[in-house]
């Protein structure tokens, strides 16, 4: 029985991200899961595309970086004193942190770009915001989402603990 993709049904896509030259972005190393159906489990539009699809079939979907990870903010780049880091510091590691002058507490997980003696700059967007995405996908598996993530919004794996 080859079900189709529609509101509250638990969605497997094999997927990978490319930049719109074709320079593979994510080569989707897991599968991607998520509850259809508007939960906002997904970017809207890969969910508007794979919509009505069936095990075996693919979309191709352009994505603007409006549409994907948003546009390049220049204001989340961040310059902090070398010394209320870890000792062990390098270009690329994470951390988490609360964007100057924002009340609503919205963590950011800032990149370490750059160290310059005892300045480290911080870059709190997204590795692909502003970039246009292709997102290539197929559906590899659609189930009847279970009532428990229908309520939640998202699925879950089994060995989900209700903290939410």
């Amino acid at each position: 029985m080859n079900m189709q993709v529609v509101k509250n049904t638990i969605v497997t896509l094999d997927y990978s991200v490319t930049d719109p030259d074709g320079e593979l972005v994510d080569a989707g190393q897991e599968p991607l899961v998520y509850l259809h159906g508007g939960y906002d489990d997904i970017f809207p539009m890969i969910e508007e595309a794979v919509h009505e699809k069936r095990v075996g079939e693919s979309v191709v979907v352009k994505m603007q970086p409006d549409d994907a990870f948003g546009e390049y903010d220049a204001e989340l780049i961040q310059v902090e004193s070398r010394k209320g880091f870890p000792k062990e510091l390098e270009v690329g590691m994470q951390f988490e942190g609360v964007p100057d002058g924002d009340d609503d507490d919205d963590i950011l997980i800032y990149r370490v770009t750059e160290i310059a003696g005892d300045k480290v700059v911080l870059d709190g967007n997204h590795p692909l915001a502003g970039m246009a995405l292709v997102f290539t996908c197929t559906v590899t598996a659609v189930r009847p989402a279970s009532a428990d993530e229908i309520e939640h919004g998202h699925m879950h794996d089994g060995d989900c603990d209700h903290d939410d």
